[in-house]
């Protein structure tokens, strides 16, 4: 979107995100009113524009105010969420520029996504309309905004009244959706996310400016298939990442997901080898998948950056050593021998019955202790070998969840004291923790500053990201 002020045009989005006033047209019953109770829990006035007599009643058993038309409503509408057919979106659309509106979400599909000659015409109208009026014309065909701080929302599962610090920019309805939920899973707090579908006004390159400037926001996220101006979308990437870390994960990178992304958004595919090389020379981070996108935001949000490849690797039995030393070795960061000095220590109360002290080190029985715990995290602190700490969390049964309980405790204990990175993930695989269990224990770890990782293959995955990207931010 052009306009010859930025600060205005971010003021602008910020109306648009952060609304006083929100009106949402077409809500019916046949979908059970799902946009208004989306946004049951937005702190500001809400109001409904529905002109069907039969669908009325419905809209004002849930004690929201109905109108037959925006210009009705009698005070100024930040935000107007259109549900409408699509036949009916261009006076929607016209309504919005007549009252002037903050900006528009168009969830209606059925444009240019379709490549019919009607939906390429309407796309085109609606397009021509919202430039020459300079509306903040969000979409068509998508789920549009989420603040949670604020309670605007697309999905009733998603959580209000809380503020996080990561951002997410998706061309996809669904990914969207699924970002929150997982953040939400993986006890991170959102920020903002956006879903922009066809971004015929408003693309990617609006919405990266928007989060460089949002003081809340600390890594932005991004889920891609395409975009409009490939001159502007690499410049404002370039100019945005060297302010703040951003995540790009690319759909449509194979012949088979290009034909998705041209019915879903139009889009066009790129390589994956070309998309790759063009996201690193920008500074930013290639992600792939919802799994490495949160991983790599947790990362970036608990950990200061650090250029030292040495691990500490602490895994609960023998076979786990193993793994955790591949995962790790084979992300490009190392493994190495303790000094002599933190050997004779560990020899000192080390159970080598069911153990093993070389690194990484094979806990056994000592780690049903949390003082030998501690002793161990203390060595490796003091080790001038070791750089950053990871800790497998292994696998405990719901018989045991007072030792994962302790194990908490002891990590977060330690985090205020060590000046080292540290990690920790669960063992992967079947678990057999309770899920409110591990989740009550993710949440607790990350108030105290430790990130927590499914996997020991996506702690690892994640870690030589960071590495790499810390490397990057030193150079510059």
């Amino acid at each position: 979107m052009t306009n010859s002020n930025p600060k205005n045009r971010q003021e602008r989005l910020d109306r648009v995100f952060n609304p006083q006033t929100v009106v949402v047209v077409g809500s019916k019953k046949i979908d059970e009113y799902n946009w208004l109770k989306n946004m049951s829990t937005f702190t500001g006035k809400l109001y409904s524009v529905q002109i069907d007599p039969n669908e009325i009643p419905g809209i004002e058993e849930l004690g929201i105010t109905n109108f037959k038309s925006l210009k009705e409503v009698p005070e100024p509408i930040d935000f107007v969420l259109c549900a409408v057919p699509r036949p009916v979106t261009p006076r929607i659309v016209q309504d919005c520029i007549d009252v002037g509106v903050g900006g528009v979400v168009l969830y209606t599909s059925g444009f240019a996504e379709t490549a019919t000659e009607d939906g390429i015409r309407l796309q085109e109208a609606i397009t021509k309309m919202a430039r020459e009026a300079d509306l903040m014309l969000v979409g068509p065909n998508c789920m549009g905004i989420y603040n949670p701080k604020v309670g605007v929302r697309f999905g009733q599962d998603q959580v209000a009244g809380v503020s996080g610090h990561v951002s997410f920019i998706s061309q996809s309805g669904s990914q969207g959706s699924g970002f929150g939920l997982e953040c939400q899973a993986q006890g991170l707090n959102v920020c903002k996310v956006v879903s922009f579908g066809n971004g015929v006004v408003l693309d990617s390159p609006d919405y990266l400016e928007y989060f460089a400037q949002d003081p809340e926001c600390q890594v932005i996220t991004m889920y891609v298939e395409g975009t409009r101006d490939g001159r502007r979308f690499f410049k404002t990437l370039r100019d945005v990442a060297q302010r703040k870390p951003v995540l790009v994960w690319k759909g449509g990178q194979t012949p088979d997901s290009a034909r998705a992304t041209r019915s879903h958004t139009a889009s066009l595919a790129v390589s994956s080898t070309i998309w790759d090389a063009l996201i690193r020379q920008t500074g930013a981070i290639p992600v792939h998948g919802l799994e490495e996108t949160v991983d790599m935001a947790k990362a970036l949000l608990f950990t200061k950056p650090f250029t030292g490849a040495r691990l500490g690797l602490l895994a609960v039995a023998g076979g786990h050593s193993v793994e955790i030393a591949d995962a790790f070795s084979m992300q490009g960061l190392n493994v190495p021998a303790l000094t002599e000095a933190s050997y004779e220590k560990l020899a000192s109360f080390f159970s080598v019955i069911g153990g093993s002290f070389r690194n990484p080190l094979e806990g056994g029985g000592n780690m049903a202790s949390e003082e030998k715990v501690i002793d161990i995290l203390r060595i490796l602190e003091e080790d001038a070998t070791i750089d950053a700490i990871v800790v497998e969390m292994g696998m405990f049964g719901r018989r045991n969840l007072n030792v994962l309980e302790r194990r908490v405790k002891t990590l977060v204990e330690f985090k205020q004291i060590t000046t080292k990175p540290l990690w920790s993930c669960w063992s992967g695989g079947v678990t057999r923790v309770d899920p409110e269990a591990q989740q009550k224990a993710a949440l607790e770890l990350q108030e105290g500053g430790v990130p927590v990782f499914g996997s020991i293959t996506r702690a690892a995955r994640a870690m030589g990201k960071f590495v790499r990207y810390s490397r990057w931010l030193q150079e510059q």
